[in-house]
């Protein structure tokens, strides 16, 4: 059986990976992410068939990486704060080139409700909030949070805590295959947030060794406060780590690809079969024989 199996809502069961109301998802919990290469691969091949192919977009502050399922080797281009949603559409369609794609995934830098973005990204120029990504594309496209679609791709099972160590702290939790975008960046923390300590502003004014102190801080006080099984640390700046804090591992940047393609597997599996239409072939009726009457 294929590790991603569509899920109805009839059963009335939580145990999808939902990432907004009309989408949901399990995934098999035996599944091994020893190699994030073998797993995206595997993940490729699940989900690349003539229906669906899906073309996963990681839309990030200083460049935006694609990549359809089937393919092996990521492209990308500089983005930053003159790329719009408009510029953005344009250059991927361009670089997409030869590539096949049916539907569209994008991760978005920001607040997502409902497939759509409702803030607008802190390193892009502003216009994509109310953008029609789908008529731009013309394609079906769904929207997601980046956290949220890294952690989709890096998900085992029970309870698991993503947190992307970027220029910005960005933030996820999947419950028992529920995702849940989360927003931590702006609590309280110190003197100031969370961000500030353990984003990209904390790591250039306290400097490496002072920073490496407030993640596994930070780490430690989320972890007790939201009871995780399982800590995914991400983004730019987890190399910059020695050595990662208790309960926590390394996420592969490939994951958010494969959360881009989990995306849609729901949809590659349910979509409808036309039915060939049966011959109608005529039966001659028998007509009983009549009783003999005495």
């Amino acid at each position: 059986m294929s590790p991603l199996v569509a899920e109805t809502r009839a059963s009335g069961s939580h145990r999808g990976l939902q990432v907004n109301p009309d989408t949901l998802f399990t995934i098999q919990s035996s599944r091994s992410r020893t190699n994030c290469e073998r797993d995206l691969k595997t993940t490729s091949k699940q989900i690349t068939n003539p229906i669906m192919k899906v073309l996963a977009i990681d839309t990030g502050g200083k460049r935006v990486k694609i990549l359809a399922n089937g393919e092996k080797i990521p492209r990308e281009f500089s983005s930053g704060r003159r790329l719009t949603a408009k510029g953005m559409v344009a250059a991927v369609k361009k670089l997409a080139g030869d590539w096949k794609y049916d539907v569209i995934s994008i991760s978005y830098p920001g607040l997502v409700v409902h497939g759509r973005p409702v803030s607008e990204p802190h390193n892009l120029a502003p216009g994509w909030v109310g953008f029609d990504f789908s008529a731009a594309f013309k394609c079906p496209v769904k929207v997601i949070n980046d956290a949220a679609m890294q952690a989709l791709g890096g998900y085992k099972r029970g309870r698991m805590l993503f947190l992307g160590l970027g220029n910005s702290l960005s933030s996820a939790m999947i419950v028992d295959g529920v995702v849940v975008p989360m927003e931590l960046s702006c609590l309280p923390y110190k003197k100031g947030t969370y961000e500030d300590y353990v984003g990209g502003r904390g790591l250039k004014k306290h400097g490496k060794k002072r920073w490496r102190r407030h993640v596994v801080d930070v780490v430690q006080r989320l972890s007790t406060a939201l009871e995780p099984e399982d800590i995914v640390l991400g983004g730019a700046n987890v190399n910059k780590l020695k050595k990662l804090p208790p309960l926590c591992r390394s996420g592969e940047s490939e994951n958010l690809f494969i959360g881009g393609f989990q995306l849609w597997a729901n949809a590659a599996a349910c979509r409808p079969v036309k039915k060939k239409t049966a011959s109608v072939v005529s039966v001659k009726r028998r007509t009983p024989a009549k009783r003999a009457t005495n």
